[in-house]
């Protein structure tokens, strides 16, 4: 790609090898400057925009194949985005690949499956797949991307009854280094498939993936607020209600400050308030039974709890589709005692001075199961999902830099890892980062893997695992 000093002989070659590569390409091909170049390389997180030498906007699996070949020809390294909700990093320099126009969606009723196109969002999956009486596994955000959250894990909404939404992928098609499109399972390439459904894309770029649906139509589901001033003790009540709960009740806790808005309801309009989620599987009846004593943790501002389609599930966290400028960082827990808590009152709290918002989201139950088909997805015994993210608007990153590291010296001794799709960026990503993100078993045979599959290390994005003997892998 062009850089300063390029002579004018290696500027007219490099620009006759991009338009013969646009010419392949049935999507866009951009470069710096031109006039879609900012818009395509911009995701869900306005704080981090990859910058890349060249985008190619992929609509089919062949353009894909002829960016990773135009990138491998020239040691240019490979980033891909669908949503942009998941990186943790941006990419600097290199080819980037978007997937966002690759939206097909095919639902097999007889065999509860879906097969999804690398670009494509849940909000396009829920509405094919109810009408079977089927859902997906997918997040607390409908408009996430489907496959970079399958192969994250995926905690979602439904986690507690069904597990990981990584734990349904039945197949994939994936472009690798050499630019070949391989189709994949856990039969054919039983190594390929542990790394993929998990590793992501530090192995190639997944074009099409294939996964079981669950039998949900509908669940009793909503949340309701207290305000955190008048009602301190709702994290300590929380995680009280959560042991000994079925496995059909999913749920999570937020701790918000919420805007002074006329577009924020009356009631919650400039108060920092507990926003209690529930996602229960089980009957309506036996849903408002189980929430029930929650009730008694403080005046309830709003409540919003009733039985609903499944096709309305993303109003339980109703999260903004809108992109924001954001830091975030993720522990997964062993417990949330009331030191934890503490803690996270103190940084998150009413008093807090930073605009912070705070989630705990309940774990166990299905996620504990080991899988049928073995994958690199790690903390299966983590009891709770800890999610701290910090709004940069009006402060910057390294204003934060404090806060974060006071809480990863308080949570060390609890905390059994980080959750792959909620890593965080800037001052707390890295290889320490990557380390919590697996058991460092798996992270030694990832790297072995990435060996194999990546020798060139061309697949760089958000957490990079490097061939073995790149430096320290598994060694925390």
């Amino acid at each position: 790609m062009p850089r300063a000093g390029t002579n004018r002989t290696e500027k007219t070659a490099q620009h006759d090898d991009i338009k013969a590569l646009a010419s392949r390409v049935a999507g866009p091909v951009l470069l710096p400057g031109d006039q879609d170049f900012d818009e395509e390389r911009t995701g869900a997180n306005l704080a981090l925009r990859h910058r890349p030498d060249l985008i190619v906007g992929a609509t089919r699996a062949e353009d894909v194949q002829e960016a990773v070949r135009f990138a491998a020809g020239r040691g240019l390294p490979v980033a891909v985005q669908a949503t942009g909700h998941g990186y943790a990093a941006a990419a600097d320099g290199g080819l980037l690949v978007t997937t966002g126009r690759m939206t097909g969606v095919e639902v097999d009723a007889d065999r509860r499956t879906v097969t999804v196109e690398a670009g494509s969002r849940f909000e396009q999956v829920i509405p094919a797949t109810a009408p079977h009486g089927l859902a997906p596994l997918n997040g607390s955000a409908p408009h996430v991307g489907v496959v970079s959250y399958v192969l994250g894990g995926g905690v979602g909404l439904l986690v507690r009854t069904y597990g990981y939404a990584a734990d349904r992928v039945r197949s994939l098609e994936v472009v690798t280094a050499d630019g070949t499109l391989r189709g994949v399972t856990a039969d054919s390439d039983p190594d390929l498939y542990w790394a993929l459904v998990g590793g992501r894309d530090n192995f190639g770029i997944v074009t099409r993936l294939e996964m079981d649906l669950v039998p949900v139509s509908r669940v009793y589901g909503g949340g309701f607020f207290f305000d955190a001033e008048a009602a301190p003790d709702v994290l300590s009540a929380y995680v009280r209600w959560t042991s000994g709960l079925p496995r059909e009740m999913s749920s999570s806790v937020a701790l918000v400050p919420m805007p002074d808005d006329p577009g924020v309801p009356e009631p919650l309009r400039g108060r920092h308030v507990h926003h209690v989620r529930i996602a229960h599987t089980g009957s309506a009846e036996e849903g408002a039974r189980l929430v029930a004593p929650l009730r008694d943790a403080g005046p309830v501002l709003i409540e919003d709890l009733r039985d609903m389609p499944y096709t309305e599930s993303g109003c339980i966290h109703d999260e903004p589709p809108v992109p924001v400028p954001f830091q975030r960082e993720t522990w997964m827990l062993r417990e949330a005692g009331d030191d934890v808590l503490r803690v996270l009152l103190e940084h998150a709290g009413p008093q807090a001075p930073l605009p912070v918002v705070v989630e705990l989201r309940h774990l166990g139950g299905a996620l504990a199961t080991p899988p049928e088909r073995p994958n690199s997805v790690a903390h299966r015994d983590a009891g709770y999902l800890l999610s701290v993210v910090t709004l940069l608007s009006g402060i910057t990153e390294e204003e934060t830099r404090p806060m974060y590291e006071q809480l990863r010296e308080a949570l060390r001794p609890v905390s059994c890892g980080a959750g792959l799709n909620f890593l965080g960026h800037g001052a707390n990503a890295g290889e320490e980062t990557i380390r919590r993100a697996y058991a460092p078993a798996d992270l030694d045979r990832l790297a072995g893997l990435k060996a194999v599959h990546d020798p060139g290390n061309l697949f760089r994005l958000n957490y990079n695992i490097p061939p073995a003997g790149d430096g320290p892998t598994g060694t925390a």
